[in-house]
């Protein structure tokens, strides 16, 4: 009776504030899906306290009464739609609890996956974490009816999520209409079977999170109906659910345990909310009007871009340009018979210790939508591609950690530590972006668009003399894969390492400072130095901006890769038709962080400017000199006439060029005077 009660009384808050939803669900197409119908816990909370309450202490008990009153206020709502033709109600109606600005989302009630207890058994249960298994879809049994041979009395078995789903078989007959029947012989109704699909997924708690020496904790989930296959391996995910447990596999001579699970009621995807919703209109009109301000001065505008990333760490700007190059990445080219020309870029930091490579790696997984973080010593070919693991008597697939960062960002510090064998699996994940696997009967390709970003400590002293293959044990084949390689080498050079101390002494007095209104008087933007705004920018041209090669961009690397060709004898390994692409990419790359859609003769000397950093030796211009020492300069645009001068001079351009770079130098001193 009770039941009822609650059952009319969710019934009644459907129909007051979700009865839009409802009518959605009514005059759906196909009666056989199954529908999610999303609900507010805060929502519940306001309107009636006593229901929440049970919703949250009883989950086991009230969803499936939430899921009842759904169908029966589509009734409701159907008698009043009589005119539609297509208008049915739907048995198939999930009710989906959203905690979000509820109560619920404290600690007690949202631990980490490590700090789940018995405690949270059988009550609403949140918790959070990334996808590392994603197991196959299957379908199971969702109730037997059973008939009485004594009484006729119809009743219905569902599977025990403590036994692996199995149906068991029922003890005593449980009518109750005139008197206690307790007969024990039934017969199965085979009419009617009722099957759901079922899904089982891994999630392990985030890394950032964790406590000292603490190692990360997982927990399988189950996903069943709609909910199966909404999340992907490498996906970061809230569960909501409820907490049960099921036996161990029976295996000889191992003691039976029970191991938690949670049954899922709600899933979402924190991917997305990332990448997309977190651009409001705002910033992306902050965006355009910085881009006015610096129109007479775009190079500037683009320094003032560049000082957000990895801001703790002084100068290096031509490390700083090659990572937001990387991240922001080129326009993937799809010809007519179907092939692919990857836009992403790769980028390897070749240098000393101490020269700031892990702190970029780890700035960069920070401004990534998706990443992950491994060690060469610690990577093997299975970790980084994929792991065929046995589960359940069945193997199947566990993604690695290219494949964890498809789509996103996969950085590999200590490059060197890695084995020959190992380095060698990533050659067609960087290159063609995917991974072919042949493991345990499983022949399959999984995708991998993934941005490699990499760092190495060179082997013994640096040598300038040698090739880079040879100063870094990398193979030509692998060098040629990257589109940046930047060489840091900490030469003592004391008038650099005055400057750099004393930018690190000022941001330890600063520490405890608020430093927002200082940086507000020297950049027009300040938001720029904040790392969520560095990520929506790149988020943001990325996906509005596809750039086209203008005739004078198109020409200009054209000239330069052949010259390269030419001159190429210690640089063999980088300068192959790769090398063209990668100019192409970077160009585009250049473009997109210059909010534009087009790429100029600007964007095209800078992309040659980058390659040339990451040469051993120049076949145009030393003037970049160690990557590690390059500085943001006082007056960019008029530095960039000097170096396109000097570059297209190289090229033997000049001349083509000679009225646009006279009507440059023209605009050289107007930029001196708007400085």
């Amino acid at each position: 009776m009770e039941g009822n009660v609650h059952s009319k009384e969710l019934a009644a808050y459907l129909l007051k504030h979700h009865s839009e939803q409802l009518r959605s669900i009514i005059l759906a197409a196909d009666p056989r899906l199954h529908y999610s119908l999303c609900v507010d816990f805060a929502e519940i909370m306001d309107d009636n306290p006593a229901l929440s309450q049970f919703i949250f202490a009883k989950p086991t008990e009230y969803l499936p009464l939430f899921d009842e009153a759904a169908v029966w206020a589509q009734k409701v709502i159907l008698a009043d739609l009589k005119q539609c033709e297509n208008a049915s109600a739907k048995d198939n109606i999930h009710v989906r609890i959203n905690i979000s600005g509820s109560p619920l989302e404290c600690p007690e009630t949202f631990p980490s996956i490590g700090r789940v207890r018995v405690k949270h058994r059988g009550i609403l249960l949140t918790i959070k974490g990334t996808v590392i298994r994603s197991g196959a879809v299957k379908m199971i049994e969702g109730e037997r009816i059973y008939e009485c041979r004594r009484c006729k009395h119809r009743f219905k078995v569902y599977p025990e999520v403590e036994t692996r789903n199995s149906i068991p078989k029922p003890i005593f007959c449980p009518s109750q209409r005139y008197q206690i029947c307790e007969s024990t012989s039934f017969q199965l109704v085979e009419d009617n079977k009722i099957c759901h699909d079922y899904q089982e997924i891994k999630i392990q708690e985030s890394t950032q999170l964790l406590g000292v020496g603490a190692i990360p904790r997982s927990v399988p989930v189950i996903l069943k109906d709609d909910l199966v296959d909404m999340v992907n391996a490498g996906d970061d995910v809230i569960v909501t659910g409820i907490l049960t447990a099921k036996w161990s596999t029976d295996l000889k001579d191992v003691r039976c345990d029970l191991d938690p699970v949670l049954i899922a009621n709600r899933v979402r995807r924190m991917n997305e909310l990332k990448s997309e919703i977190d651009i409001p209109d705002d910033a992306v009109l902050k965006f355009k009007q910085f881009w006015t301000e610096f129109k007479d001065i775009p190079l500037k505008g683009r320094n003032a871009v560049l000082q957000g990333i990895c801001p703790q760490v002084f100068g290096l700007f031509t490390v700083k340009l090659a990572v937001a190059l990387t991240l922001i990445g080129g326009v993937q080219h799809v010809d007519a018979s179907g092939t692919k020309v990857r836009g992403e870029s790769h980028l390897l930091l070749v240098g000393d210790p101490g020269t700031g490579k892990s702190q970029f790696l780890k700035f960069a997984a920070k401004l990534s939508n998706r990443s992950v973080i491994t060690t060469g010593l610690g990577s093997t070919s299975a970790g980084l591609t994929v792991t065929a693991v046995k589960d359940g008597g069945e193997w199947m697939l566990e993604a690695g950690a290219l494949v964890l960062a498809d789509g996103g960002l996969c950085c590999i510090d200590e490059f060197d530590s890695m084995r020959e064998h190992d380095r060698a699996t990533i050659h067609e994940a960087m290159e063609q972006q995917t991974i072919s696997v042949a493991k345990a009967g499983l022949v399959t390709t999984l995708s991998t668009r993934t941005i490699v970003f990499g760092a190495t400590n060179p082997k013994g002293h640096y040598d300038p003399e040698q090739p880079l293959s040879v100063n870094t044990t990398l193979s030509g084949p692998l060098l040629s894969r990257f589109d940046i390689v930047l060489v840091l080498l900490d030469t003592k050079n004391p008038d650099w390492d005055a400057v750099v101390s004393s930018h690190i002494l000022a941001e330890a007095e600063t520490k405890n400072h608020n430093c927002e209104e200082d940086l507000g008087a020297i950049w027009p933007l300040p938001m720029l130095r904040s790392l969520m705004t560095s990520c929506r920018y790149i988020q943001f041209v990325k996906k509005y901006f596809r750039p086209v090669l203008t005739k004078e961009a198109e020409k200009v690397i054209s000239s330069y890769y052949q010259l390269q060709r030419r001159s190429a004898t210690q640089n063999a390994a980088r300068t192959t038709v790769r090398m063209l692409e990668s100019l192409i990419r970077l160009a585009q790359a250049h473009a997109r962080l210059m909010f534009r859609n087009e790429v100029t003769r600007l964007d095209a000397i800078t992309a040659i400017l980058c390659i040339e950093s990451s040469m051993t030796t120049s076949a145009i211009v030393d003037s970049m000199g160690n990557a590690l020492h390059s500085n943001f300069a006082e007056n960019p645009d008029q530095e960039y006439a000097k170096q396109e001068r000097l570059i297209l001079g190289s090229l033997s351009l000049l001349d083509e060029f000679s009225e646009v770079i006279s009507s440059g130098d023209q605009y050289a001193d107007k930029v001196q005077s708007v400085s």
